[in-house]
């Protein structure tokens, strides 16, 4: 026993969300960091010059993004095809986050990834590959079941991860989901998005403002459902800051994307044992930034009385809690497991 204890204080167990918008990771030894899901290359010597770095991550990048040639590499939680420079920033991004959780120098990395459940068909190969640079084992499962596993909700529930690329669905019935289990649609924070610019571009036609500063007001004052209060903020009109009431477009954006949500929360409920029906729609879980939407829970809950009376909450630390769970997931994994890979 003793021996098996001192194999693994050799060994920095982590667990990676590696996600659409940002990314974190949890490390053994009690480190969590994260960094929006962006890297940047100087475009050329002047830009280099003047940032004095060969690569930027994260906040960083974006605040220096005219000086860089800047990629947000994963899309709905995967790589994104046709740019050959995305594989290299996700792998840069990945030992970046490896870097910030501080193994020490000749110790072991077994890394546990969380994706969206589309990314665990579509790329994981190239997932593996992008991790296996830094790591000394790495194995890649769904953001939902990261959730379910840290939460030690592994029976009878559902968990919503609502990311930026994509919803993704987890079934929990005491043992590991299958591809049955689970599922992903692409109406997601970055639709909000792409939603609420649009509905603001009509609506201030003279304003200036970009995609960036969209998904900032979402972030901020995110709501679904009557707040009773009015939201404005600062928009250049002809360079002048001017406050705008944007309101009904980030309550109409935001609710955008919920019938999807609750008709494939229904599915998914309909699809679990008829004699424990009950008792997963009394253990719904909402994860992810989407999750932070004020007041998506009681709607949730609302749109589903059709189906029956439904218990829908939100996780306390949508930021950290797929890395936490993978972390714990790493280190519970038995030997043989880690061996075999």
């Amino acid at each position: 026993m003793k021996q098996k204890d001192q194999k693994r204080d050799d060994v920095l167990f982590v667990g990676i969300d590696l996600g659409t918008s940002r990314s974190s990771i949890t490390a053994s030894n009690g480190i969590r960091e994260w960094a929006e899901s962006y890297v940047g290359w100087p475009k050329d010597f002047i830009s280099a010059k003047v940032i004095g770095k060969l690569i930027l991550f994260g906040s960083e990048a974006l605040e220096h993004r005219l000086s860089l040639d800047l990629y947000r590499p994963l899309e709905r939680g995967i790589i994104k095809e046709g740019i050959e420079r995305n594989e290299e920033a996700v792998k840069e991004l990945i030992g970046h986050l490896i870097r910030l959780s501080k193994p020490k120098e000749g110790q072991k990395v077994y890394a546990i990834v969380g994706v969206p459940a589309d990314a665990m068909k579509v790329n994981q190969i190239a997932i593996r590959k992008a991790v296996s640079e830094f790591v000394d084992s790495v194995m890649v499962v769904s953001a939902p079941f990261a959730v379910a596993y840290g939460l030690n909700l592994l029976s009878n529930s559902l968990i919503i991860d609502i990311g930026a690329g994509t919803v993704d669905f987890c079934t929990m019935h005491g043992t590991i989901p299958d591809n049955d289990d689970q599922k992903a649609i692409l109406t997601a924070g970055d639709y909000i998005d792409e939603q609420l610019y649009s509905y603001l571009v009509e609506k201030y036609p003279d304003s200036k403002f970009n995609r960036n500063m969209v998904r900032q007001f979402k972030e901020k004052y995110s709501f679904v459902g009557n707040i009773g209060e009015t939201i404005e903020v600062e928009i250049p009109v002809e360079g002048k800051p001017v406050k705008h009431d944007i309101t009904s477009e980030l309550r109409r954006a935001c609710e955008s994307i919920l019938p999807a949500i609750t008709e494939t929360t229904a599915e998914m409920i309909a699809r679990f044992d008829p004699e424990f029906q009950v008792k997963i729609k009394n253990n719904i879980i909402l994860s992810g930034g989407g999750s932070k939407i004020n007041g998506i829970d009681k709607y949730i809950k609302n749109a589903m009385k059709e189906i029956g009376e439904c218990s829908v909450r939100c996780v306390e630390d949508p930021l950290f809690v797929v890395s936490d769970g993978a972390m714990m997931l790493s280190k519970d994994m038995p030997d043989k497991y880690w061996e075999e890979m």
